[in-house]
């Protein structure tokens, strides 16, 4: 079993037994929710030069750092071809024309060669519904790389403009992943699992984004599919409070809505997402 690593942003994962902690408080203002690519491709190399060549999941904070995925997928290109599957509330693969950010970075992923295949699971944002359409990156729909797996939301506009099968709609969770189940269950191709927490629903534990409606039980059931597959992992939508200096970071963390949480309810939330990452990190470990 390899060590899992913290990527330090905003202190707001708990200890976890055997983690190397890696201080990442400097980039925090500069990659927090999102940034140009330059500034990614510096934080990229910076990443790689602490960053353990052989390390366990890798645990990075808020929801606001999911995008630091993109940087770990990069590092695996030696790995050969495998895909990625994302336990995700919203798409991440909406318009976001000055670089990156967390709700933007799926594209890139899909954009790498050595990615099979990107499955986002658990989406009931109204992100892939008809009203925000257009929002959504098309270029890995229409190359087949992505698949959207949603509960709840009329995904029918797909099927109209010949994207049906990349959004595929359930009543439930647990048709979700009986079908989903399915589409594995003979795949050998290896996995890379990346979790935000925000998959989640309000029952399990809180997060500082709109939830989705996964328990804990669906979640651990999911990971459980890719045992002896799974080649690496992280873990995002721990919660933390942060005033951004920067004007537009701001304003577009004001319009997704994101809650002020602080003081007795935050370090109760806290507590909440700590119980559930030593879980995930056992859960994880006995599929590697």
């Amino acid at each position: 079993m390899t060590s899992p690593v913290v990527l330090d942003f905003d202190g707001s994962v708990g200890a976890l037994p055997g983690s190397r902690v890696l201080p990442m408080g400097e980039w925090q203002e500069r990659i927090r929710f999102g940034c140009g690519m330059r500034t990614f491709d510096d934080f990229s190399q910076a990443l790689g030069r602490v960053l353990p060549g052989n390390h366990g999941t890798v645990f990075l904070g808020s929801g606001d750092f999911h995008h630091v995925t993109r940087a770990l997928v990069a590092r695996r290109a030696a790995d050969g071809m495998f895909n990625v599957v994302v336990l995700d509330n919203h798409p991440d693969n909406m318009r976001f024309p000055f670089g990156i950010h967390c709700g933007s970075w799926v594209r890139h992923v899909a954009a790498l060669p050595w990615v099979g295949h990107v499955h986002v699971l658990g989406i009931t944002s109204r992100d892939v519904a008809v009203a925000h359409a257009w929002e959504n990156y098309f270029t890995p729909l229409r190359s087949g790389k992505l698949t959207n797996w949603c509960i709840g939301v009329d995904t029918a506009w797909a099927a109209r403009i010949g994207l049906g099968e990349r959004f595929l709609s359930f009543d439930s969770m647990a048709g979700l992943l009986d079908r989903f189940s399915e589409s594995v269950r003979h795949d050998p191709t290896p996995v890379y699992l990346t979790i935000d927490k925000d998959v989640l629903s309000t029952a399990a534990a809180h997060t500082n984004w709109d939830q989705g409606c996964m328990s804990e039980a669906d979640m651990m059931e999911t990971i459980a599919f890719f045992l002896g597959r799974l080649i690496g992992s992280d873990i995002t939508g721990d919660v933390s409070s942060y005033r951004y200096r920067t004007w537009w970071k701001r304003w577009l963390s004001a319009l997704d809505r994101q809650p002020d949480v602080g003081g007795d309810e935050l370090a109760g939330w806290q507590r909440e997402q700590h119980a559930i990452n030593l879980r995930l990190m056992d859960a994880i470990a006995a599929c590697c």
